[in-house]
């Protein structure tokens, strides 16, 4: 990211920053809830919203990151690409070295804000397929999780809006599978890009892997199909502007602490013959005083397919061998703490083009996007309405491929791709070359059979974990993510680009065998944070997982786990889908 760019936007956004924010409704003699909900992320904040339907449910909502209202560089859909990593609003970690990138440690970013990662991420929405929802159901042995009955809950969520620019939508989008009457808004780019239509044109030319798909989240995601986001008008939609808008923040019965990291979860007797965990240690930021709040229902974690574990860890709930290593006391056995880890590889592909109509002056050139900002202010319209790409295109290997000779297949099922393809008209994702101007095609690996973990790197209860995507780590990635560089090569072959790509650029012109492609892969590959699987469903009395399919936590009473953390492997789900 250019060094002048995050300037403007962090000086612009800093004048609605507060990094510890007061609670809402607070009261620091409080100590007793119901409910405690340990994160106000994309998922938490949903639980905070539902939970205090009820007016006789006192709830606690603790967030260690700032409050997102007023932040200008959040609420701006195109500056995704800006929120992450090195702000105020991640929480900054680094990977360890990942032997599939050749040794790098690299940034994983994780929302550190209220709204979690829904206010950072790309806003892409995207429900996941059919055989998803009918994998998670064999999975845990409970059809709730199926994908006809989840359909409920998709649109119980979602609110699909008109774009802007009110165009008709009824060629990007099948309204009959959407519902206008949810919380998060969702809808499709409100501002045209010059090469749309190249891309619909390049779909039909092609067909095949390229065929046009008229929504990506009818069950079927397979093809090439317009970007739904989470988009408001002009701004963003986060689980914190749509589930904690103002009208529910001033709930009596809600509290919310910000600026507030939890530390562990204390156990306060047995049930049932089970260890109880219902209080919840946290440190205040502003003063750094250690504070102590206890729930009389549950405890529910949704601190994210990252912080989860590591509470739990720290609790003394996981694999007590580990746990010994570090210095932590074991309580509770549970082996696939922090294990099963799975995300998305990312790969950000540029493309030299014969045009003067790109995005690209944006990222390298502080007069240029400072006048976009204002315009965007002034107006709410211009290309800053939209994330960074306008189409996306999942794609399954060749049944045949030799791949399949030694690794079982991991994709939920027929209907699921093995590898994505997002367009954009820009470098969004690389830094851009001072001049030119260029096309992006960013390469996705969807369903890793790499497995990666969350441990503790001591026993200082806010030491940052050890966090190990474990990307390309199988040969099965690593063949996928090959194949996805030759598909983003093979769409620009389409007659709608004749005279538009010039050639390659980033070393990807120089890359044309396997072996070299292997090596360009490994050398610029990173993560699109979708991390999953560190607190696994399984089914209930297994001894396998860390939660029954009612997300309550095996072997102990009074916690539960709802977050991405749960689900027991990477899908096509993207932060953007929340319930």
């Amino acid at each position: 990211m250019s060094t002048l760019i995050r300037t403007l936007v962090l000086a612009l956004a800093f004048n609605h920053l507060s990094l510890a924010a007061p609670a809402t409704n607070s009261n620091n003699n409080n100590h007793t809830f119901d409910f405690i909900v340990v994160g106000g992320g994309t998922a938490g904040a949903v639980l905070a919203n539902r939970l205090t339907e009820n007016p006789n449910y006192k709830v606690l909502l603790i967030e260690a990151g700032p409050n997102d209202e007023g932040v200008l560089q959040l609420e701006i859909p195109f500056l995704c690409h800006e929120d992450t990593p090195n702000t105020p609003w991640d929480w900054n970690y680094t990977t360890i070295a990942q032997t599939g990138l050749g040794g790098r440690s690299i940034p994983y970013p994780r929302g550190h804000v209220l709204g979690g990662s829904s206010s950072v991420n790309y806003l892409i929405y995207t429900r996941g397929t059919k055989d998803d929802f009918d994998r998670y159901a064999h999975v845990t042995g409970d059809q709730g999780w199926s994908w006809n009955n989840m359909q409920q809950y998709f649109r119980k969520n979602e609110n699909f809006t008109a774009p802007v620019d009110h165009h008709d939508v009824s060629k990007q989008v099948d309204l009959k599978i959407h519902s206008t009457t949810g919380m998060n808004s969702v809808s499709v780019s409100g501002f045209p890009t010059p090469i749309d239509g190249r891309i619909i044109n390049a779909t039909g030319q092609l067909k095949g892997d390229f065929k046009f798909n008229l929504d990506i989240n009818g069950g079927n995601g397979l093809g090439f199909g317009w970007v739904q986001t989470t988009t408001n008008g002009p701004r963003r939609s986060s689980s914190s502007t749509s589930y904690l808008a103002p009208k529910f923040r001033q709930r009596p019965n809600l509290h919310i602490v910000l600026g507030a990291q939890v530390s562990r979860l204390l156990q306060t007797g047995t049930e049932k013959g089970l260890p109880e965990f219902r209080s919840v240690e946290y440190r205040l930021e502003s003063d750094g005083s250690i504070q102590h709040v206890t729930a009389t229902r549950e405890v529910i974690l949704s601190a994210g397919t990252v912080g989860t574990p590591q509470i739990l860890l720290n609790s003394g709930i996981g694999n007590s061998a580990d746990l010994k290593t570090v210095g932590i006391t074991p309580i509770v056995d549970l082996a696939d703490v922090g294990e099963n880890m799975s995300d998305h590889a990312l790969l950000g592909n540029g493309f030299l083009v014969n045009s003067t109509n790109t995005f690209d002056d944006f990222t390298r050139n502080a007069t240029a996007a400072a006048q976009d900002i204002a315009f965007w202010q002034k107006t709410g319209t211009g290309f800053l309405v939209d994330t960074i790409a306008s189409h996306l295109g999942f794609i399954r290997l060749p049944k045949k491929d030799p791949i399949f000779k030694t690794t079982e297949d991991p994709s939920a099922g027929p209907l699921s791709a093995h590898y994505e393809l997002l367009v954009a008209n820009s470098l969004a994702l690389v830094k851009p070359p001072p001049t030119g101007n260029f096309l992006g095609i960013a390469n996705v690996v969807l369903t890793p059979s790499s497995r990666g973990s969350i441990k503790l790197r001591s026993n200082n209860f806010f030491d940052t974990p050890l966090i190990d995507p474990a990307l390309l780590k199988t040969d099965f990635d690593k063949v996928t993510m090959r194949a996805a560089v030759k598909s983003s090569l093979k769409f620009l072959t389409a007659p709608s680009w004749a005279g538009y790509v010039i050639s390659p650029v980033n070393g990807l012109e120089n890359a044309t065998t396997d072996a070299q492609i292997d090596a360009y892969v490994q050398k610029n590959t990173a993560t699109i944070f979708h991390p999953v699987g560190t607190a696994s469903m399984s089914p209930k009395g297994a001894k396998n997982g860390v939660v029954d399919p009612d997300l309550k936590v095996k072997k102990i009473a009074g916690v539960r786990v709802v977050d991405a953390s749960v689900l027991v492997c990477s899908t096509f789900i993207f932060c953007g889908v929340i319930f």
